[in-house]
């Protein structure tokens, strides 16, 4: 079983996330931080099962798509995965 590591780029991301839906519904904020949490988990058990990021192309940086959002992460050794950021599919993805 993999271990998860959220880098805090990626915390960050989820703060950010959890602070622009709850300007509008806190219930609704709540619900969609526990729906990438959870679809985070299943990498745990899963680690390649994203796809890898087409712009990247890399197979050790892959991605989960969850509604709008990009879960990006990398997979430095086989029982790690590193969550790098939590990415909104309507901008473009930084490469730096």
């Amino acid at each position: 079983m993999a271990r998860i590591v959220w880098t805090i780029q990626a915390v960050e991301d989820l703060e950010n996330i959890f602070d622009y839906i709850s300007k509008d519904s806190l219930k609704y904020a709540q619900i969609q931080i526990i729906r990438i949490q959870s679809i985070v988990k299943i990498l745990k058990k899963q680690p390649r099962s994203g796809r890898v990021v087409p712009e990247i192309g890399n197979e050790k940086i892959r991605e989960l798509i969850l509604g709008n959002y990009r879960i990006i992460y990398r997979l430095p050794s086989e029982k790690t995965v590193e969550i790098l950021t939590i990415h909104h599919s309507s901008r473009l993805l930084a490469l730096d």
